[in-house]
């Protein structure tokens, strides 16, 4: 008989989902705060006290798995549409069985001392202040190479309000160092947005600018406009400044891209 410690089982496994939600986070460009996860995280460490129910059928197994991955989705990412939501569980979904499929590996090949895996539930035994030590250590290390990279405003989410004569619009959206997509009259940046972001006519009586564009994909055009105020985070931008309107160029669930000079320059 083997012994299980219940604060290992939970602490090891709010580390590992914590991980996890890390990469759906990062794989889908979406926004979450540190609590969020963390919140998210805690979610699948409780869900991880099945490692101590008797072993259960396959099918009633996955079930049992899909149910608690779309609780920690939730608990980490909050509401979401029907289609954004099941994306978000089956990529969270995947990542775990993927991380579950290589534990096994690994049991199967080295049989390591201190790992099991209860009901789809990898329990590693080690101490958790251990646990926490290594994990803050790891984060240390991210947070180092991330700053002597310089990449503090690329490649992260962030909120844009616009405001237009017509109506106000709020999204999501990702900051890139890559785009460098400018007005060819006055050179100013351009902010590109999905038409799916606007509810109403974001160029109005205005008219619109052609703004070219050269991408990986090719190039093409987008119809622009200078908005009347933009936001970042809350933070007001300049008004030297365009928003580019496109349709089915942005793929995920992040339909607006932000040239990074305008977070640098706030």
């Amino acid at each position: 008989m083997k012994t299980v410690y219940v604060d290992v089982l939970v602490a090891v496994n709010i580390f590992i989902d914590f991980m996890l939600l890390l990469c759906v986070r990062r794989c889908l460009h979406l926004r979450a705060g540190l609590g969020r996860l963390i919140l998210g995280a805690s979610v699948g460490g409780a869900a991880s006290l099945a490692a101590l129910l008797p072993s259960m059928p396959a099918p009633l197994n996955l079930t049992a798995d899909m149910v608690f991955a779309a609780a920690v989705i939730f608990a980490a990412f909050g509401r979401a549409s029907p289609a954004a939501f099941i994306k978000r569980t089956a990529v969270y979904f995947a990542f775990s069985f993927s991380f579950c499929g290589v534990m096994m590996f690994l049991l199967t090949l080295l049989r390591p001392r201190g790992i099991e895996i209860y009901n789809d539930v990898v329990y590693f035994n080690i101490n958790p202040v251990l646990l926490v030590l290594l994990t803050l250590v790891c984060y240390g290390a991210a947070r180092l190479f991330r700053r002597l990279r310089g990449s503090g405003a690329a490649r992260r989410v962030c909120r844009v309000l616009i405001v237009c004569d017509s109506g106000i619009a709020e999204l999501d959206a990702l900051v890139d160092t890559g785009c460098e997509v400018k007005e060819p009259f006055s050179g100013d940046p351009v902010i590109v947005a999905e038409a799916e972001c606007f509810a109403f006519d974001p160029f109005g009586d205005r008219g619109f600018r052609v703004i070219p564009f050269n991408s990986l994909g090719g190039g093409g055009f987008l119809k622009g406009f200078r908005p009347n105020a933009v936001s970042i985070d809350g933070a007001p931008v300049g008004n030297g400044l365009y928003v580019g309107v496109c349709s089915g160029a942005l793929l995920g669930e992040v339909k607006a891209v932000v040239p990074a000079a305008l977070i640098n320059n706030e």
